[in-house]
């Protein structure tokens, strides 16, 4: 079970390299694609790097008792953790007000026995040469990696919110 501290200390530490290009889609599924990479604890020169996907249905705006809800499909213990500490935040339980549910899948991890900052710099250039604008890039902590992901995500639908919203209302849904 993770504390309170590990959660802050998670979200302290979660550093996105290279963020998606592309928002949350208002009216349809939308899927980035995630690495996270970690120095794994008390082992010099070796880096966790996890793969994978996550789906963010479409955003539908749900009332707050529904936050419990929240389906976090594929996501650990942990996960559920988080989720259950955002909504006892009054600053960050705006963001999850849209009721997106998500999905983590296509999940892979490697070792790497290299120093975390060339590994860094090696995923960001690629990354940036592909050019794909649903790809993101995240340095954060092993033990509480999903954390740092759904941190990601949240701050992800955070800067997806305004643009929903309006086309919400240029449609005449709220």
């Amino acid at each position: 079970m993770i504390s309170p501290d590990d959660f802050q200390y998670a979200l302290e530490n979660t550093r996105v390299v290279v963020q998606p290009e592309q928002r949350i889609e208002t009216f349809g599924q939308t899927t980035f694609e995630f690495m996270i990479v970690s120095e794994l604890m008390d082992e010099a020169n070796k880096v966790r790097i996890r793969n994978g996907h996550i789906n963010a249905e479409r955003p539908r705006i749900v009332a707050p008792q529904h936050f419990q809800k929240m389906l976090l499909e594929g996501f650990g213990e942990q996960a559920r953790e988080f989720a259950d500490f955002l909504e006892t935040r009054s600053d960050l339980v705006k963001i999850l007000r849209y009721g997106f549910q998500l999905k983590k899948t296509d999940f892979s991890e490697e070792i790497l026995h290299e120093p975390l900052a060339s590994v860094m710099g090696r995923l960001e250039e690629r990354l940036r040469s592909d050019s794909n604008p649903l790809t993101a890039l995240i340095e954060g902590v092993d033990e509480a990696w999903e954390v740092c992901l759904l941190k990601f995500t949240t701050d992800l639908i955070q800067r997806s919110a305004g643009e929903n919203l309006g086309e919400w209302k240029r449609r005449g849904l709220i």
